[in-house]
């Protein structure tokens, strides 16, 4: 089954690429690797703002994680020339919690970037990661993930 197919039965239609907000480049392709740029955690009501461990549950920030994913797709998509079944697979992706300095929960935020590139790409989704805290992030945001996809 194709990537995009895999995306529509689970629901999922991928955004426009999100333009950048500074001086700097969505994405850099590299041979058939593709460094994509942080993606904020930005659903249909906007931003998704909030502190982990302080006003934000793990469940909510892991929702916010997959809309990270959601986008990081979208990024792969615009460098492939509209064909996101040209991605082979992700190779790692690192992710960054706004989180207060005693949450210990980043891995099982950032699971719902994995789980969901899991679900989507199969084996092709399985990846490296890291998942740290940062003490604050972007317009407030509640998680940012930057990644690495091959292509072809």
């Amino acid at each position: 089954m194709s990537i995009a197919a895999r995306l529509a039965d689970l629901g999922v239609t991928l955004p426009d690429a999100p333009a950048p907000a500074a001086n700097y480049v969505p994405f850099v392709q590299i041979g058939d690797i593709v460094y994509v740029s942080g993606q904020i955690s930005n659903g249909a009501d906007g931003l998704i703002t909030g502190k982990l461990g302080a006003d934000m549950e793990v469940e909510a920030g892991a929702a916010a994680a997959k809309t990270c994913a959601i986008s990081l797709l979208a990024q792969v998509k615009a460098a492939c020339g509209g064909d996101i079944d040209r991605l082979v697979r992700v190779v790692k992706l690192t992710g960054f919690v706004n989180s207060t300095a005693d949450f210990t929960q980043q891995p099982q935020v950032i699971n719902g970037a994995s789980d969901f590139l899991v679900e989507a790409l199969g084996d092709a989704g399985r990846h490296s990661r890291s998942a740290v805290s940062a003490a604050s992030l972007p317009l407030g945001v509640a998680v940012e993930i930057e990644g690495i996809f091959q292509i072809k």
